[in-house]
């Protein structure tokens, strides 16, 4: 619907957005790395087991093969955030992070930003895990975690301009609110049988909620909601 390209609110507490640089480049360097080492599908299939988050294994259903349980299967509420399946996946991902985790960042400071994104990134897992409890395909993908920041963004600067292209291919500048409250509703309606089964769109839901309530009490001190004072 829209793809974002870049707001125009500038940082204010911090000088340089390290942790969301951190994240983009630690998500291109685990998706590069395993390009690079030339794994064929099955051996895809196999990291997407061991690192990925299945629903039936979070949840005492099924037991991953002993060489495939490397981690404890609490972990796989984080690592599954750092996998993707194809380069499309990991820069749609990662081109939300980058127009909108600076400022997600700014309002809370380097460590409480990577911690935020963890939580969200748990929170969209687990979200998708109860809507799908004995599911044995695995979940990957920063989209939960990227939709936490949405979220947030969406309650800390809904009146900031975005320029977006609608459709693909219509450049716009718009309110934060309309593009964001529009994503957002399309993973609701996409969550409520009108999408492809094969996406989590619940995890999106989930993550997006996250972001949302978490932001307020992660937030520096004195940094307004909904650009009151703007």
């Amino acid at each position: 619907m829209f793809i974002p390209l870049y707001d125009h609110k500038p940082l204010v507490h911090l000088r340089r957005q390290y942790v969301t640089w951190g994240l983009i480049l630690a998500n291109v360097a685990v998706f590069a790395l395993l390009q690079r080492g030339g794994l064929s599908d099955p051996a895809m299939q196999a990291s997407s087991l061991s690192f990925g988050l299945v629903p039936a294994v979070l949840f005492d259903h099924r037991d991953l093969a002993a060489e495939l349980a490397v981690l404890p299967e609490m972990a796989s509420l984080v690592t599954y955030a750092f996998l993707h399946g194809s380069w499309m996946h990991l820069g749609g991902n990662m081109l939300f992070l980058w127009v909108f985790g600076d400022n997600v960042e700014d309002a809370m400071g380097h460590f409480r930003f990577l911690v935020f994104y963890l939580l969200c990134a748990a929170a969209a897992g687990y979200g998708h895990a109860l809507t799908e409890p004995v599911s044995t395909a695995p979940l990957i993908g920063a989209s939960g975690a990227v939709a936490g920041v949405i979220g947030a963004y969406l309650v800390l600067h809904p009146k900031v301009r975005v320029w977006v292209l609608a459709f693909g291919r219509l450049p716009l500048r718009l309110p934060a609110a309309w593009v964001l409250s529009a994503w957002i509703a399309f993973q609701l309606a996409m969550a409520f049988g009108f999408g492809d089964t094969q996406v989590a769109w619940w995890a999106h839901v989930a993550g997006a909620l996250a972001g949302a309530l978490l932001v307020v009490p992660m937030r520096r001190r004195g940094v307004p909601l909904f650009d009151r004072g703007v």
